[in-house]
């Protein structure tokens, strides 16, 4: 026979919802990413692991909790100068820098978060993320109810690719395209014998990710800017994907397409292939080739096979949108930085400095 519960008991249950904060990397994380939409579902432990990795920080790990069950993760560090009291969520820029939030979240769980959260810091930064992220619209709506400001600040738009849209305008590519390519590719054939591969899962190897920095080393990217912002260097964020691939469930969804002229790399295309959504990260070629477009001649070929996996969308993110545009990339939702001041004084501080962080960004044009 069941022993009926005391009132201290019933006293003592939490609330039905509540945050609890471990120091470090919470496995929750896990849990939380696996009911988190779709394209949100790379947000995982390897995935924060390889930004401290890489780039540092002593995180902590707040997650709602929802009956027993995890419903938001928000792994912090600390940023900026420490009298400031910001925190900011760890990850990388590409494609997004946010946390994983269950589908079935709702506005307690920010409230609940933003509760804690204020205990211990006056400010959060999120972002760069896209205005229809989960996670930023619990914040926002978790802000709205507890009294929070939400300062945003404009990164870019993004572009996105339908493939059914494409498939529905007739054969992909184009005859036209097709043929332009086939002549290129017959004329980049006279440099030597071309391969066309695929990397993806256990495939990540240290000599697969070497390729990819090689590229780079001799493209553009080397030659006009510093470096840090190429994807696979030693001097760029090749320690974070590196790191990333250990996670067998992201290595399945980190993908190369990948061209080598007479066995040396020449171009590739990095994405992250999660669900039927495709994140179009970064691609790179050698200048000696490109008279040739074999960064177009392997998008193309990339493109075609995504179609065959069944990726049913490419989010290119923000830049350049000339290339997106010709292949019929349409723009998508803004991307943003945003941060989260809690209420009293640090928001009426924040409120005098406001204008000059969004300020900060880059203006809204037509696209």
């Amino acid at each position: 026979m069941t022993k009926p519960m005391s009132l201290a008991e019933f006293d003592r249950l939490p609330p039905a919802h509540h945050v609890e904060t471990v120091v470090g990397l919470s496995a929750a994380i896990d849990v939380v990413a696996a009911r988190a939409r779709p394209t949100h579902r790379f947000l995982r432990y390897g995935w924060f692991a390889a930004a401290l990795a890489a780039y540092g920080g002593a995180a902590r790990t707040l997650t709602v909790v929802r009956e027993g069950a995890p419903v938001a993760a928000l792994p912090i560090v600390p940023a900026g100068p420490g009298v400031i009291g910001m925190a900011a969520v760890p990850g990388c820029y590409w494609p997004m820098r946010s946390f994983p939030v269950a589908e079935d979240a709702g506005i307690e769980a920010g409230e609940a978060l933003l509760g804690e959260l204020g205990k211990s810091v006056r400010a959060l930064r999120l972002g760069p993320v896209y205005d229809d992220d989960p996670a930023l619209a619990l914040l926002r709506a978790g802000a709205a109810a507890r009294g929070w400001r939400a300062m945003p600040r404009d990164v870019a738009p993004s572009f996105l690719l339908d493939m059914a849209a494409l498939a529905a305008e007739g054969p992909f590519p184009r005859l036209s395209t097709l043929k332009k390519n086939r002549f290129h590719e017959k004329h980049l054939g006279a440099h030597g014998s071309l391969d066309w591969s695929f990397v993806s899962g256990a495939d990540w190897t240290d000599e697969a990710f070497d390729a990819l920095a090689t590229v780079e080393e001799g493209s553009w990217i080397a030659d006009r800017t510093d470096g840090s912002d190429a994807k696979f260097t030693g001097a760029g964020h090749g320690a974070f994907w590196r790191a990333a691939a250990a996670d067998p469930v992201l290595a399945q969804m980190m993908w190369a397409a990948v061209l080598r002229v007479d066995g040396r790399p020449a171009a590739f295309s990095f994405d992250m292939n999660v669900g039927d959504l495709k994140y179009a990260i970064a691609n790179s070629y050698v200048p000696d080739y490109a008279k040739h477009s074999p960064g177009k001649l392997l998008y193309y070929r990339n493109l075609v096979r995504a179609r065959e996996d069944g990726i049913a969308r490419v989010d290119w993110g923000a830049g350049d949108s000339g290339y997106k545009r010709v292949i019929g990339a349409e723009p998508g939702p803004m991307i943003r930085d945003w941060l989260f001041v809690r209420p009293g004084l640090a928001s009426a501080v924040a409120r005098l400095f406001e204008s000059r962080w969004t300020g900060s960004g880059q203006p809204q044009t037509s696209v």
